[in-house]
């Protein structure tokens, strides 16, 4: 089975951070998007859904900081189905995003936020850093050199 949805809005509302009490954050926060399209009679009509969203980890943290109201963003996660018993005892339920990559897309640099393993943990992926004297990032060296092997190609069972 397969369950992926990439979309590209604007926050509905600021970024709402929590903490769990093992310490992970967590962000919730709604986009809203926008599909524009032609009716049966040929009138432009624009139909906007409202999806909350929910970021873990790093990226919540990064989010919050970042992020605003109005802010345009893509999101790629999974579709969840939350569950809950109101406070009249009534059971409710809602459909929302739980991101697993968010890309803001007002700045400049566009800052990209992907996943590092596990359940939703992500966090800014980071850049390089290149100094003015050097054309090209410096790799770091073995500490100790590898011994050779010398293998025959009739040695080899391909």
């Amino acid at each position: 089975m397969f369950n992926k949805v990439i979309l590209i809005g604007n926050l509905t509302r600021d970024v709402e951070l929590r903490y769990l009490p093992s310490g992970q954050a967590l962000a919730k926060c709604g986009i809203a998007t926008n599909r524009r399209y032609k009716d049966a009679s040929g009138v432009q009509k624009d139909e906007t859904m409202f999806i909350d969203f929910t970021v873990w980890g790093r990226s919540a943290e990064v989010a919050n900081q970042y992020l605003h109201k109005g802010s345009r963003v893509l999101l790629e996660g999974r579709l969840t189905l939350e569950q809950w018993t109101d406070q009249s005892g009534q059971k409710r339920s809602r459909h929302s995003i739980t991101v697993e990559n968010l890309k803001m897309l007002d700045r400049k640099g566009e800052n990209e936020i992907q996943p590092q393993g596990g359940y939703g943990k992500t966090a800014p992926e980071s850049q390089p850093q290149q100094h003015s004297s050097y054309s090209t990032p410096q790799t770091k060296q073995p500490s100790q050199e590898l011994p050779s092997i010398d293998i025959d190609e009739d040695d080899i069972p391909f």
